[in-house]
């Protein structure tokens, strides 16, 4: 039984990452035990279920996507 107010929605995220990268955004993914596989028209489809499993997606995309200057920005930012 669902608490009351609960809803359940499917949302999707398009996030454009290289085609070279896609394997290992989804090796990563797995490793964290998301589900992420290549679908049948090449792109990375990635099951999120809850607000952990968005921030571990956003971190990886990050990795992958994110300029240099952006990622110190962010990791100073956590020091702080």
């Amino acid at each position: 039984m669902r608490p009351s107010g609960y809803q359940s929605t499917i949302e999707s995220l398009i996030v454009r990452v290289c085609p070279g990268d896609h394997r290992q955004v989804q090796r990563r993914l797995q490793e964290l035990s998301l589900k992420a596989w290549c679908s049948s028209d090449g792109q990375l489809r990635v099951e999120i279920n809850n607000d952990l499993e968005a921030a571990q997606v956003y971190s990886v995309l990050q990795q992958f996507v994110a300029s240099r200057t952006e990622l110190v920005e962010w990791l100073e930012q956590c020091w702080r």
